[in-house]
């Protein structure tokens, strides 16, 4: 599959510079999507086209303040993954922190890019975040393994792979679950792949493929998942300049 997704980046790679009208459409079309289903897979309950209505500004009636806010930070977290690609900055705690505190603003403001003090527990999965203790520990040790083992492996796995361990450490005590994918789609556009959408139809493979990951250290479900979603992305480009 890496093979294939190798490809078919080098296809895009080819096509590049696209147009600007069409680039500026297909980040319309993915910061849409990919706002939707993040949140939705969280459980807000905003449909697609009442989050096209509130990322233009507009309310939406019988709906709660919490539900339009997760739309707006979401739309400003993938401003400042952007910004990251675009500057080229390494990534750091920092930048973590920063990702969760526009994750969470407005929400919970006492939590906002803090690490949490109390133990949560996943609803539904087998695993056990660590307790609070332990967290700067295993979240150094994410880091240490980021500067070394995951460079050497294929951007699609790294990104997987960050994604996992992060949200099993689950650092935060909510917004774990929007600032993991967050990190890999910064992780897979500082390698020139367009940003991926984890469909919210997909939530239940989703959950069991990390929850798996989580308890057996085998990574190979979610991988694959993550690279079909890859995949899909590159198709929708290359669709666009075919």
């Amino acid at each position: 599959m890496l093979e294939q997704i190798n490809q078919k980046k080098a296809l895009l790679d080819e096509k590049r510079p696209l147009p600007k009208y069409t680039l500026k459409s297909l980040r319309e079309k993915l910061l849409l999507e990919w706002t939707y289903n993040s949140n939705a897979i969280e459980g807000n309950t905003l449909t697609i086209n009442e989050t096209k209505v509130v990322l233009e500004g507009i309310t939406v009636g019988g709906k709660t303040m919490r539900e339009h806010l997760e739309v707006i930070n979401h739309r400003d977290a993938i401003t400042y993954v952007e910004e990251i690609v675009h500057k080229e900055e390494p990534l750091s705690e920092w930048q973590i922190k920063n990702l969760h505190r526009l994750v969470l603003k407005g929400i919970d403001d006492e939590y906002a890019g803090i690490y949490r003090d109390q133990q949560v527990f996943i609803s539904g999965a087998s695993h056990v975040p660590p307790a609070p203790y332990l967290i700067k520990e295993q979240m150094e040790q994410l880091m240490k393994w980021y500067d070394t083992e995951a460079k050497e492996l294929h951007p699609v796995e790294r990104g997987a792979m960050l994604h996992a361990i992060f949200v099993g450490i689950h650092p935060f005590i909510d917004g774990n679950g929007r600032t993991s994918r967050l990190l890999l789609n910064l992780e897979l556009m500082k390698d020139g792949f367009p940003a991926v959408v984890i469909k919210v139809k997909n939530r239940l493979p989703y959950y069991d493929a990390l929850d798996k990951a989580h308890t057996s250290k085998d990574y190979t479900n979610f991988i694959q998942l993550v690279a079909a979603e890859v995949e899909d992305s590159l198709d929708l480009y290359l669709s666009s300049v075919n």
